[in-house]
């Protein structure tokens, strides 16, 4: 009988853990849809796969309704903690303004 696949290794962590843990979305069952749905990118590639290997220094790029939102991750996370702990865990890349020049 083959052993469930970890939710995580060393350096890495399934991409729905982790944005459960960053509480991108209340239950992981929704981040398993949201990845599953298609609208996630992993470091500029389309994926709906839920275990996907997430590492720090990965960017995602998550559709979320009407909204685009661009994040680096910072941490991999040991447990869901309060937002505060959460919001540790990536940075918010700002869509670029109208004015602003494309990074070289």
């Amino acid at each position: 009988m083959n052993a469930p696949a970890p939710a995580e290794g060393p350096g890495w962590q399934r991409l729905d853990l982790w944005l459960w843990c960053a509480r991108l979305r209340k239950s992981r069952a929704e981040c398993t849809r949201l990845v599953a749905a298609g609208t996630t990118r992993l470091n500029r590639q389309p994926t709906d796969k839920a275990h996907a290997r997430l590492r720090v220094g990965d960017v995602l790029t998550l559709a979320l309704g009407d909204r685009v939102r661009v994040l680096r991750v910072r941490a991999l996370a040991p447990r869901r903690g309060p937002p505060a702990e959460a919001r540790l865990l990536y940075d918010d890349i700002p869509e670029p303004g109208p004015g602003d020049a494309p990074a070289p």
